[in-house]
Formats: structure tokens, sequence, C-alpha cells
């Protein structure tokens, strides 16, 4: 079983953390702002339903591939903390630098979305609420099964030592999944699998109706996967986690 590690204050000062936060920021940002930009679109924009719902999962799943992969070297390319989350209980990122991680991607959330806010001229950032007539309950069911499906994805393609071929085509897998996912789980959870992109909506926006959803949901899904894949199908001969080393 992976071993999680607590990780201490130190690592703030360290430049690799430093560096990691700062590319984690951008990379976030960078995903949020056509993500969220792209729903601002659909609302924008006339069109059925259907297809500004097709609209929003191919800008995520495009904007998903391509900041995992910019982000991959340095922070990780996490852009979510229910895969730190997941990555931390899989004993590849120190608790303490996931709190970072964390607190890192929602002020990049918050700050694409202030920015889409003033570029758009006031219009309101869409946020993730449950659809007419599902409960919170199936919202977070929803978001558990959506968040497993993505994270066992990010290790079964990215963090599994024995990938095999899928080497280097974890990031645009991780970005199919997630395009997918919107398309089953859009029109009634909102699909969201990341706290971080719902967070930055709702405080710029204000409306913070079935936000918890948003947390509980993808955290215990990104957990459990980690626990899952980690634990039951990753074959290691090291630990996984010596010092202070990146997530993936």
């Amino acid at each position: 079983m992976a071993k999680i590690a607590l990780g201490t204050c130190r690592e703030v000062v360290q430049p690799d953390c430093l560096q990691a936060l700062i590319v984690e920021f951008i990379c976030t940002f960078l995903f949020v702002f056509p993500g969220v930009g792209a729903a601002m679109a659909a609302d924008k924009l006339t069109g059925s339903a259907l297809s500004g719902l097709f609209f929003v999962a191919m800008a995520h799943a495009l904007v998903v591939a391509v900041m995992v992969s910019a982000g991959f070297r340095i922070s990780g390319g996490h852009i979510n903390p229910a895969v730190t989350l997941s990555l931390c209980v899989g004993g590849h990122i120190t608790v303490f630098r996931s709190i970072l991680y964390w607190v890192d991607q929602c002020l990049a959330s918050v700050a694409a979305c202030a920015l889409l806010n003033y570029l758009t001229g006031g219009l309101t950032t869409p946020v993730h609420t449950l659809a007419s007539g599902i409960g919170s309950l199936q919202g977070v069911i929803m978001e558990v099964v959506l968040t497993f499906s993505l994270l066992f994805t990010v290790y079964a393609t990215i963090v599994d030592p024995k990938k095999g071929s899928l080497d280097g085509l974890g990031p645009l897998l991780v970005g199919l999944v997630v395009g997918a996912n919107i398309m089953a789980g859009g029109a009634f959870s909102g699909a969201s699998m990341n706290p971080a992109r719902s967070f930055g909506p709702a405080l710029v926006s204000g409306d913070w109706t079935d936000h918890w959803v948003y947390w509980v949901g993808p955290l215990i899904g990104g957990a459990l996967a980690g626990l899952v894949y980690e634990n039951f199908f990753v074959v290691r001969s090291h630990v996984p986690l010596r010092g202070e080393e990146e997530a993936f």
C-alpha cells in the first residue's frame, strides 16, 4: 500500500516547489479561461442545447490535453484539486504541497473568471449546478463516477510505470475522457470533475447553489481512484515518493 507523505513547510521555499506553483497557476488559468469562456460563448450564441454541450465538451477536451502536457514536466499539470488529492493518496506528492496546489488552482480559476467577466462586458460566468430533477445525492454520485473515470485514466496512462505503448499519449487520452464525461454528465450534474473549475465561476458570480457537490463528489472520486489503482494495479520496485518528488 502506498504511504502518504506529509511533507514539511520548508517545501514552500524550495526552488522546484516555487517553479511548480507558478506553472500550476499558469496552466490552471489557461485551462479555466477557455473552458469557462466556451460555456459563456455557448450561452451567448444561438443554437441547440445539444450543440452547446458538444461545443463545451470539445473545448474542455482540447484544453485539458494541452495544459496537462504543458505543465507535466514542472508541476505535473494537475490543474485540478481532485487530481492532486488522488496523487497524494497514491504517495506521489506530499500533503503539504497538495495544499499549496489546491490554493494555487483555486486562485488561478478565480483570476481567469474575473478576467472573463471583465473582457465580456460583465457577462455572468456560468456555474455548475444540478439539473432540474437531480437531487444532491444523485449529483454527488455522478461526480464521483465521472471523476473516478478521469483519475483512473490518469493513473493508467500517465502514472503507471508499465503504461507501455500508451507512454506519451496520456494527456491526450485524459483530455478525451474529460470531453466524453462532459457529454455524458453535463446535462445532469454539470460534469465538473474539478473543484477549482467550479470554484472560480461561483466566487465571481456570487452563486453558490449546489457548490458543495462539486467538492465532495470529485474529491471522493479522485481519492478512490488513487487508492484503487495504486494499491491493486501498480507494481513498483521502489517507494513512490522520495523526498519532495513531483506528482507524476
